[in-house]
């Protein structure tokens, strides 16, 4: 079975989704990457070639390794307003959603893990499930449920940023089932502080 060279240009967000399903379960040294971008008309592009263009964002990483961003634009604003909004209702730093934005998908609303997280917070099915989240590519419900969702956490957790973001990246039960403490995961390990690393420059940015 050899791979496609390029996938058709799609209009639609309900075949944009099947097709990125159904990638999902091909072997992954069938697929590789996907990659695809929204153009100015609201038409869904694809293609399983490594792009030469910025414009293209990883949907399905190739290899199933993590997706690893190199550089983080810490001045990127396209979410700030919908971050702003969302916090203030649920009464959690921006800064801080900011900062797991920029750790989860690195400001790309259509990206999705290995493992299933979807969109700019990287929810999991069923973590969408329980904050309402019917569409994770939308950053509109993204953004609010992922909010909602680290609320949860945070009333869960009392406070503790450190557990907050150790029950984000492993689930609150891997944190629970350890004592209260953070999980013995490398990745976890790796998540917090590089959460924590862009928290603190966004905090230093916004005082400037």
């Amino acid at each position: 079975m050899t791979s496609t060279k390029k996938f058709k240009t799609i209009k639609s967000m309900y075949w944009k989704i099947i097709i990125v399903s159904f990638a999902l379960f091909l072997p992954l040294n069938v697929i590789g990457g996907i990659y695809g971008y929204i153009d100015s008309r609201g038409v869904y592009h694809f293609t399983n070639i490594v792009p030469a263009g910025k414009k293209y964002h990883v949907i399905v990483p190739d290899n199933n390794k993590s997706v690893v961003y190199k550089t983080v634009n810490i001045n990127n604003t396209d979410y700030d307003r919908l971050i702003h909004e969302y916090s203030k209702a649920f009464g959690i730093d921006p800064s801080l959603v900011k900062a797991i934005v920029m750790a989860e998908s690195n400001f790309n609303p259509l990206a999705i893990s290995p493992k299933g997280a979807q969109g700019l917070m990287q929810l999991m099915p069923e973590t969408a499930r329980l904050v309402n989240v019917e569409n994770p590519f939308d950053p509109h419900e993204n953004i609010k449920g992922g909010i909602k969702y680290l609320k949860m956490l945070e009333e869960l957790f009392k406070g503790n940023l450190e557990l907050i973001l150790a029950a984000y990246n492993a689930g609150p039960a891997r944190v629970m089932e350890n004592n209260m403490a953070i999980p013995p995961i490398e990745e976890t390990r790796t998540y917090i502080k590089r959460v924590k690393y862009y928290y603190n420059k966004l905090k230093k940015q916004n005082e400037s």
